[in-house]
């Protein structure tokens, strides 16, 4: 009774599972698959070249720097950096002492607690801090910004979709929404179009961001080696430099994975090699079984006589 009974909840649950996948699978089938405003003109990340792309790609420090120039003047009013310290900045070619200015004039105070009184208070920055948030707190950052809350940009080339393409995308992508036209050269619907305090910007998921064009202009930025600083490619440099904060070791990860390639490599050699020469003077032994096994054959003659069977 009582195997009975479980067959019949098994099969009972084998139906509805059974039911519920047709039923999906006819209305997949038999619904029309419309697209919606932000499918139809959402626009995926260029396609850029970096130096740190590819197996053998690396970081251009003075790309590196220039893109940290950027972040200090543009990005830095409104973004955090909270898990890269001002002593990770060695990495990008700067020494102790211009790394210790660096900490030093940053605009935004480390905060603290003063040792008197006990009481929060801030201080300026030293190597070992990481780069500061230029808001207390969630609320005040939603406050500063229509209710937007610009996200941390520690890893934001490791948390979108396209990595550095998508970053530079987006800074060279905001659009007039009245005069822009998708690739079927459709205009943007009126009830799409962005609202009071938002961009309208085709590389942005829902077509509409709260940050408004943080480069503008050409010049924004003095670069210090010279180079031109047009918008392409101070949002180039910046995307670089948003790369390195995201992932610090790829160079060093790189150069590991073909060390253990290579003596991976080694390795398997070697060791075809010495199974070569351990098994050079050895000989490959063939042991005849079957009916041609003369040991099977006089078997058989043997029953053979024995049952009076004559060849």
């Amino acid at each position: 009774m009582v195997r009975i009974l479980g067959f019949l909840i098994g099969l009972g649950f084998v139906v509805v599972a059974g039911v519920s996948l047709g039923f999906g699978v006819w209305t997949y089938v038999t619904t029309e698959q419309t697209e919606t405003v932000e499918h139809e003109f959402h626009l995926e990340p260029m396609a850029i070249d970096y130096s740190f792309e590819g197996p053998f790609g690396s970081y251009d420090r003075r790309q590196l720097q220039r893109g940290f120039q950027v972040y200090r003047e543009v990005c830095a009013a409104c973004h955090g950096l909270n898990l890269v310290a001002f002593r990770n900045l060695h990495d990008l070619g700067y020494n102790e002492a211009e790394i210790r200015a660096i900490a030093d004039q940053w605009p935004i105070q480390v905060p603290s607690v003063h040792p008197d009184t006990g009481e929060a208070a801030t201080r300026k920055a030293i190597p070992a801090d990481r780069f500061p948030s230029p808001y207390p707190n969630e609320t005040a950052a939603r406050a500063a910004n229509n209710n937007a809350l610009p996200p941390d940009l520690s890893l934001i080339v490791k948390a979108r979709h396209g990595g550095a393409h998508y970053v530079e995308s987006l800074l060279m992508g905001y659009r007039d929404p009245a005069t822009y036209r998708n690739e079927e050269g459709e205009a943007l619907p009126a009830a799409n179009r962005p609202g009071q305090g938002l961009h309208f910007n085709p590389y942005f998921l829902n077509l509409n961001i709260a940050m408004p064009p943080p480069i503008t202009a050409s010049g924004q930025v003095g670069y210090s080696d010279g180079t031109s600083a047009t918008p392409r490619q101070m949002a180039h440099d910046v995307s670089a430099f948003l790369a390195w904060a995201a992932d610090p070791n790829l160079e060093r990860r790189k150069a590991w994975g073909w060390t253990v390639l290579a003596f991976l490599l080694f390795a398997t050699i070697l060791a075809y090699l010495a199974y070569r020469n351990v098994w050079a003077t050895a000989k490959r032994g063939v042991r005849v079984t079957g009916p041609l096994d003369p040991e099977n054959i006089a078997k058989r003659e043997a029953a053979e006589r024995e049952a009076g069977i004559e060849g």
